[in-house]
């Protein structure tokens, strides 16, 4: 019942303290401090999150890190929050699943389409203007850990935006014992 009226009006606030969540469990990946956030409205916080990220990704690519560790934070962060999400929602099924990854995307400015065989179309993404692929790849490694918390599936990227497509496609591995 929750997830219903959810997927129809999502208060603001909690678009906002779900931003927050999103900031600390990537600095924490990044291991560098959550910017100062008081005070500022949901798109604010869009794009510093987009700005941050590109910043924190850039840094690590130029510096010549190795990435591996950074993607398994980022990863390992986003399936808590993924598992945290789907237990206080009590996801049960994929068309819950879906429901919620298009309802979290949304809050992003993301357009998320998804089917029940596992297809994935992002035909627009906010932060598609701020990355270049390589960070994309990066940061990405977020969508994969979220939706492995959520659905105990694997989420894989087959084209993006910011490699010059018109949309990102990606394949949601959906195992029948997942969920």
């Amino acid at each position: 019942m929750l997830l219903k009226i959810l997927s129809f009006y999502l208060p603001t606030f909690i678009k906002k303290q779900k931003m927050r969540e999103l900031f600390q469990l990537t600095a924490d990946a990044f291991q560098s401090k959550v910017p100062a956030l008081t005070g500022l409205s949901l798109q604010d916080l869009l794009v510093k999150y987009a700005l941050f990220t590109k910043e924190q990704a850039e840094r690590s690519i130029q510096c010549g890190d190795d990435l591996a560790p950074i993607k398994n934070r980022l990863h390992q962060n986003a399936y808590q929050l993924g598992k945290s999400i789907k237990c206080s929602l009590n996801i049960v099924a994929w068309e819950e699943v879906l429901l919620v990854m298009r309802m979290i995307y949304s809050i992003l400015a993301i357009d998320f389409r998804g089917d029940l065989q596992g297809n994935i179309c992002i035909r627009q993404c906010f932060f598609s203007k701020f990355y270049s692929a390589e960070v994309c790849r990066v940061i990405s490694s977020l969508d994969e850990g979220l939706v492995a918390g959520l659905s105990g599936g694997k989420l894989q990227f087959k084209q993006r935006i910011t490699e010059g497509n018109n949309c990102c496609k990606a394949q949601l591995e959906m195992r029948k014992d997942s969920v």
